[in-house]
């Protein structure tokens, strides 16, 4: 099933009103909050769409979660039948600290065809390559950049690969370091890390390591219409994950999954600013109207680029 146009412009509208409810929180050390007023403006305006939605990422489980639960349904309840994942602020220490780089997202898919992904940790590799075998999550470190490097024309230390400054990362950075790769740290906000690789303006050419497993999946959404590569697995570690991975009908645990496995289908993707930061600018407020930047893409239409949009408040 083919998403409808019509859908672009109302969920670009739903993360530019969850920004918007974030930003006035900025800087005011108070990441719940923040991530509170997110998550009500974002259920509120999923609401007023004409669709029978069902949330497959989102705050998490009922018990934990009132507002957008793994589970709700969302929307009139007319209209298509659609699966959305969500995170409405990705960095909530970006907010509550004014760091840049903090986005409300949103990615979209017919139903049945987007993962509902655990709240686990998620090796994952992207690169803009279509081919396989280029990069590999059972590669080493060494084998996919030199094979990045013979993909793309270019020596090992022409490569920039991004990577979350994490202590778990220490041998891969170690690696990239011996194999004189040039290194983009960040210290949250894997979503825009993953992305960094589809323009070459952002001049990253691999993304690399663990983080969220939802992440994972917001972030394949936009990569699949921008034909890259994208590998995740799961890391399990505890008893518990593993008990939830199964009740949610994962059965081989150390699978790993390619971008078709988790998106398929048509899908639409929405990352909202609401600090400035790589990937797109944040809000910016004049009088009682405010602007937002949206990177936006829409599979079946082809449609993927920033927007910026101006709305009153």
């Amino acid at each position: 099933m083919l998403i409808d146009k019509k859908f672009e412009n109302l969920f670009a509208n739903v993360t530019s009103r969850a920004a918007l409810s974030s930003y006035f929180l900025i800087g005011k050390n108070d990441k719940i909050a923040a991530d509170k007023a997110a998550v009500d403006s974002m259920r509120n305006e999923l609401n007023k769409i004409e669709m029978d939605g069902k949330i497959v990422i989102g705050e998490g489980e009922l018990d934990e979660a009132p507002m957008l639960y793994i589970g709700e349904n969302i929307g009139t309840k007319n209209g298509p039948k659609l699966d959305i994942a969500v995170d409405p602020l990705e960095g909530t220490n970006f907010v509550a600290n004014n760091q840049p780089g903090a986005l409300s997202v949103i990615a979209v898919a017919s139903k049945e065809n987007l993962f509902g992904a655990p709240e686990s940790y998620m090796s994952k590799i992207s690169a803009k390559c279509s081919e396989s075998n280029v990069i590999d999550l059972d590669f080493t470190v060494k084998k996919n950049i030199y094979n990045l490097a013979e993909f793309q024309n270019k020596k090992p230390e022409n490569l920039t690969a991004c990577i979350l400054d994490r202590p778990r990362h220490k041998e891969i950075i170690d690696e990239l370091k011996k194999l004189n790769v040039k290194l983009k740290l960040i210290s949250d906000g894997d979503v825009s890390g993953a992305l960094m690789i589809i323009d070459k303006k952002y001049s990253v050419d691999i993304f690399l390591g663990i983080g969220g497993g939802p992440e994972g999946v917001l972030a394949a959404a936009a990569l699949d219409a921008y034909n890259c590569h994208f590998q995740g697995r799961f890391l399990f570690n505890t008893d518990k994950e593993k008990k939830r991975a199964k009740k949610m009908g994962i059965v081989d645990l150390e699978k790993k999954y390619e971008l078709n496995e988790i998106i398929s289908g048509d899908s639409i993707f929405c990352a909202t600013g609401i600090t400035s930061g790589d990937l797109v600018s944040g809000i910016k407020i004049k009088d009682d109207k405010f602007t937002s930047e949206t990177l936006i893409t829409h599979k079946s239409s082809g449609l993927k680029k920033i927007i910026k949009t101006e709305q009153f408040i």
